[in-house]
């Protein structure tokens, strides 16, 4: 099933190159294919340039998973392994917008040899995990956690291949992955931010175990790989990259019955299942020229996500619809809906989906002042926070570069939260908090570092979410500039 957004796509483009403009077509002309530097030399190479462009967008969830498994080759970690980070994170951690308030604990599965297990500790005390176990589309099987199947009890989630038809023995909690392998984001949450509380977090995260089925009576010691200094990322690459990482992808899975119609557009431009992914110089350029065309495109939608703000008259926002939350919900089964274009939007500035969002935590971005200005990082803003946010675990605020959606680099931190040391309130409980290059004065524990040379965004997240943020009783006003 294509999405109409898509459809429309193919249709403007064959139009735009078979049509010679008029005067007053001039406008739609020049935000058009008189944007990209590739000229079709004839029908052929359009339909590959079309198809190419497609297939970005298509494609976008599956890259961003790919590039993690770059990145764990590269940091010398496996599948059946964890990843985690020994402290909070930093700008080494390129992934597309990171939580710096948890500590981060990522196992990676692969089932091609038969069914992995998950073990989740139980939650004990202030100890807790919120999170969902993904699959390579980066689509959520369940969530686990308090806010998941095991309601904070615990318990062994078996993730099982493709098409796994054997049962499932006695005491599991089944995970069937539409993919061979994927990856499970847990965050493990602090209470006070101390030296000692991100100990306490990072301990009861690695309590968190990873085996083969076939070695559940007597497991191996799960393996962690603590990338704490380590560089990894999975910002997308707008380039020719882009399509190998898509190739190595279609290569290892399988190709969903809901995306049959992409085996013919992936051939079209070279990536075919049980071949190799070879491409010529001109080849190259067409791809190069769609997927720059592509990024155009899903940052003008992700700009126009905004219109649509979350608390009426701001500039805050969930740049996703219903029709895409009920898709992802439902393992995209849910019918006549196949929101390809907003999950490209989600997929290209953030990674991991919730089964059930707004249960372990939600999210509000903003991209412009109360002005409807863009964030501009040489600028000194201000954002206020009334008192009793209401969510049960905590609240935070994090900067990232607007262009790469990632930490700004070698910055000493990068959020404010409610679990911050030092964090300022005012007498009535509310906090307000800074972004610019410089902190005000006074203002120091409050402030977030911005680079004075690159646009921001911001996000606010929120773990365990009460029924008063749903209804709007809390709300958060929008970032005004100080100077």
């Amino acid at each position: 099933m294509k999405s109409k957004i898509l459809s429309l796509i193919i249709v403007v483009l064959l139009v735009s190159c078979t049509k010679s403009p008029t005067a007053n077509d001039t406008a739609v002309a020049a935000d058009s294919t008189q944007s990209s530097a590739f000229k079709p030399a004839d029908i052929e190479e359009q339909i590959v340039y079309n198809r190419a462009v497609e297939t970005v967008i298509w494609g976008i969830p599956a890259v961003n998973f790919e590039l993690f498994n770059e990145s764990l080759s590269k940091a010398k970690g496996n599948f059946n392994e964890i990843i985690y980070w020994s402290g909070l994170i930093n700008s080494k951690n390129q992934t597309l917008t990171p939580n710096p308030d948890v500590i981060y604990v990522n196992p990676f599965y692969d089932t091609r040899e038969g069914p992995v297990v998950l073990e989740i500790p139980a939650a004990e005390g202030n100890s807790s995990l919120t999170g969902s176990v993904d699959d390579g589309w980066q689509t959520a099987i369940e969530d686990i956690g308090p806010a998941g199947v095991d309601k904070g009890m615990g318990g062994k989630y078996l993730i099982l291949p493709p098409d796994y038809k054997d049962p499932v023995p006695y005491g599991y909690i089944p995970m069937p992955s539409s993919t061979y392998t994927g990856f499970a984001i847990l965050r493990s949450n602090l209470t006070d931010g101390s030296k000692a509380d991100i100990k306490r977090a990072v301990d009861y995260g690695k309590k968190v175990k990873i085996y083969p089925l076939s070695q559940a009576d007597n497991p191996p010691a799960t393996q962690f790989v603590d990338l704490l200094e380590t560089p990894f990322s999975n910002t997308i690459p707008y380039n020719f990259h882009f399509f190998e990482l898509l190739n190595q992808f279609v290569q290892r899975e399988p190709m969903l019955s809901r995306d049959l119609v992409m085996a013919e557009y992936l051939k079209s431009i070279g990536i075919e299942k049980g071949k190799s992914f070879e491409a010529d110089s001109r080849k190259k350029e067409i791809l190069n020229a769609a997927i720059k065309e592509a990024h155009k495109w899903i940052d003008k939608q992700y700009i126009n996500a905004f219109k649509t703000p979350f608390y009426e008259g701001t500039k805050w926002a969930v740049p996703i619809s219903q029709d895409f939350i009920k898709s992802i919900s439902s393992n995209y089964t849910t019918p006549n809906v196949y929101p390809l274009g907003e999950r490209a939007i989600v997929y290209s500035v953030a990674y991991f989906s919730s089964k059930h969002l707004g249960t372990g935590q939600f999210y509000l971005i903003s991209i412009q002042d109360d002005k409807g200005k863009e964030l501009d990082g040489s600028k000194l803003y201000q954002l206020h926070l009334p008192a009793n946010v209401p969510v049960k675990l905590y609240w935070s605020v994090t900067v990232y570069d607007r262009e790469t959606h990632g930490l700004i680099k070698d910055m000493r931190y990068f959020s404010r939260a409610s679990t911050t040391p030092g964090l300022q309130k005012n007498s009535d409980g509310s906090v307000d908090i800074y972004f610019g290059a410089k902190a005000p004065a006074g203002k120091e524990a409050n402030w977030i570092p911005t680079n004075p040379k690159r646009k921001f965004e911001l996000l606010a997240r929120f773990y365990g979410p009460e029924k008063g943020f749903f209804e709007k009783a809390w709300k958060m006003g929008d970032v005004t500039q100080v100077k």
